[in-house]
């Protein structure tokens, strides 16, 4: 395991440096930069503009920008946000972190629900309950996730004027008076928060596993070696999870390495409906500011967030599957 590790450290390399030198190259191809808006400023000299893009080093070329950039980078330093006026890393982290938070419960809804639902529909297939369930998660595979966090908000105020209260907070991230609540209050409060918006992110995901799961948990069963446990008088429970589900699950196993970075690209306009400070509506105003490092920052952690994701995914392939072995 430890050769394979280091082994795949080594690829990550050259793909972190390309996927980060694409994304610099095609931020600096969009015309203008963070100053051309103060072009258009009469009160503001030209000769103060360029005297700025020389502070900054928007006037050298684009090889050489990256490269200054990656330099700083192996020192943990993102650059500089033109918008915020502040390192990169101080921006963007709380926005990661509140971005994960959305992403760590969707993970956990994600497999609370999706796995156990779709074992329940393989158990009792073409049931009433199975065909229910699949209209659902057909329904949940059909509709964009931002278009049901606004269906649900819709709700959640007609909810609210019909009966003076709401189960679940429309938007934000807190709730007024945070900052006087004790620790866990405040933790709370947050999951309080993240509960729909979390829902919402997933339920595409969600609909889709169930399905998954369905469908090769049924294979399975119906295979020899689970005809022969029972045969053998095992108990069905251990038939089931022991024999059955640890390899129907191998291939969603599979798919967890780019599970991380798809959700939060999901989360993107939930977050954005639901108004909650995360990656988009920070990559958002970046993009419309053109403020290059912190576009050029959060790319280059989606970058790792996938590369380790993919690593994360094999790595738990091995432990599921023993006949697995990375060399």
């Amino acid at each position: 395991m430890g050769t394979y590790l280091l082994r795949r450290f080594i690829h990550v390399i050259p793909t972190f440096l390309g996927a980060t030198f694409f994304a610099f190259v095609v931020l600096q191809l969009t015309p203008g930069d963070f100053l051309t808006q103060w072009e258009l400023d009469p009160k503001i000299r030209p000769e103060t503009i360029e005297l700025l893009r020389h502070n900054l080093g928007l006037d050298k070329p684009i090889l050489v920008q990256y490269l200054i950039w990656l330099k700083n980078l192996f020192q943990g330093d993102l650059g500089y946000s033109f918008m915020y006026q502040q390192p990169v890393m101080q921006v963007i982290w709380p926005r990661i972190m509140n971005s994960l938070i959305l992403v760590g419960l969707s993970i956990v809804f994600l497999y609370l629900i999706g796995i156990p639902v779709g074992v329940y529909q393989a158990l009792r297939p073409y049931t009433l309950l199975d065909y229910i369930i699949s209209f659902l998660a057909y329904f949940g595979i059909a509709i964009p996730n931002f278009f049901f966090m606004l269906i649900l908000i819709y709700i959640l105020v007609q909810f609210k004027f019909a009966y003076g209260w709401i189960p679940f907070p429309i938007g934000g991230m807190t709730s007024q008076g945070f900052e006087q609540m004790g620790y866990w209050q405040q933790v709370k409060d947050i999951l309080w928060h993240a509960i729909l918006p979390a829902f919402v992110v997933v339920t595409a995901d969600m609909s889709s596993l169930t399905r998954v799961m369905r469908g090769l948990m049924m294979e399975v069963l119906g295979q020899d070696y689970i005809r022969t446990a029972r045969a053998k008088g095992l108990w069905e429970r251990s038939v089931l999870y022991k024999h059955a589900l640890r390899n129907a699950i191998i291939p969603v196993i599979a798919t967890i390495g780019g599970l991380l970075p798809a959700l939060i690209g999901g989360a993107g306009l939930v977050e954005v409906v639901a108004n909650w400070p995360g990656i988009t509506p920070l990559l958002l105003d970046a993009i419309n500011q053109q403020d290059l490092y912190v576009n050029t920052g959060l790319i280059a952690l989606s970058t790792l967030l996938l590369i380790i994701g993919n690593i994360l995914g094999d790595i738990l392939l091995a432990l599921v599957d023993p006949r697995i072995r990375y060399g």
